[in-house]
């Protein structure tokens, strides 16, 4: 039934047939796990899991209760000879591949792999891996869009210098807008200028009327970003934390802005920012950034 679900995704356009990054450098070997019948493995990944695939009967996995980055994984047979697989695709887009062998007590009960697509996506190693295609993301490889966040996000380059917010001891920058094909990429700034740790309820960023005349109901639409660099949950006193949001490229009307909110949990130091379709239209193309 699971390979049945993955055809119809295939055929829908969810996720596309994915492209082995260059294959001089030889595929990944999957990661081998050993598995029993009376204990549970549980496997960390770095972004929530969108698809597990069992290779026989042997074995059970499956998402766990409550956690959309945990899956856990047992012996459907004790003592079963041989091995066989399993497959799990992330929401990052990694198409991840195990063995699993039977062990009356596994070597470990708990894996957590490690974010590698985040931290060196020019690495041999993110470079041997396999990726699907995502829809949301357009014509470009997971790969490729992480590789182009690690870029600016290490680069660090200030192109704008006119859009931010300030309130509270707490400074809101957009740093550059760039854009490849049919993403754009913004690259955001949080300074915690004060001596109180700033705790991150949420992000959110709309689309509004620039001017709302009182007692007018205010239209807004909310977009949603495809991607991003970073999950950030708190600044503290006196740090800085940056960020890469991805969107799938669009335009503002003259008569709108796209604003940035950043909301304090349990606090009043709400940040924002106003983005105006000159800024979009003015993006800095990748080719500028020499992304490998």
């Amino acid at each position: 039934m699971k390979k049945i679900i993955l055809a119809a995704l295939l055929l829908c356009g969810a996720i596309r047939a994915g492209a082995q990054s260059p294959a001089s450098e030889g595929p990944a070997e999957p990661y081998r796990v050993e598995v029993a019948f009376d204990k549970t493995v549980h496997i960390l990944f770095p972004s929530a899991v969108k698809y597990v695939d069992l290779g026989s009967a042997n074995i059970l996995a499956g998402k766990a209760d409550g956690a959309e980055n945990v899956v856990r994984v047992k012996a459907a047979v004790r003592g079963f000879t041989g091995a066989t697989s399993f497959t799990v695709i992330t929401a990052s887009g990694v198409l991840y591949t195990f063995e699993a062998l039977y062990a009356d007590s596994p070597a470990q009960l708990t894996v957590e792999l490690e974010d590698w697509l985040h931290r060196d996506p020019y690495g041999p190693f993110a470079s041997r891996q396999t990726y699907v295609r995502l829809s949301e993301l357009g014509d470009e490889t997971p790969l490729v869009v992480n590789r182009i966040m690690y870029t600016i996000y290490k680069r660090d380059a200030r192109h704008i210098k006119t859009v931010g917010s300030k309130r509270f001891g707490v400074q809101l920058l957009l740093k550059g807008i760039y854009v490849q094909d049919e993403l754009f990429y913004f690259h955001t700034s949080l300074r915690n200028l004060s001596k109180v740790d700033y705790d991150i309820d949420r992000v959110r960023f709309r689309i509004a009327d620039r001017k709302v005349a009182k007692r007018t109901a205010v239209q807004e639409t909310v977009i949603e970003p495809v991607c991003r660099f970073n999950e950030i949950a708190a600044v503290q006193a006196g740090g800085t934390v940056r960020n890469v949001w991805v969107f799938r490229k669009f335009t503002i009307p003259d008569d709108k802005v796209l604003i940035m909110d950043v909301f304090e949990h349990n606090g009043g130091r709400h940040q924002s920012f106003m983005i105006g379709n000159t800024d979009l239209v003015d993006a800095r193309t990748i080719t500028e950034l020499k992304v490998r």
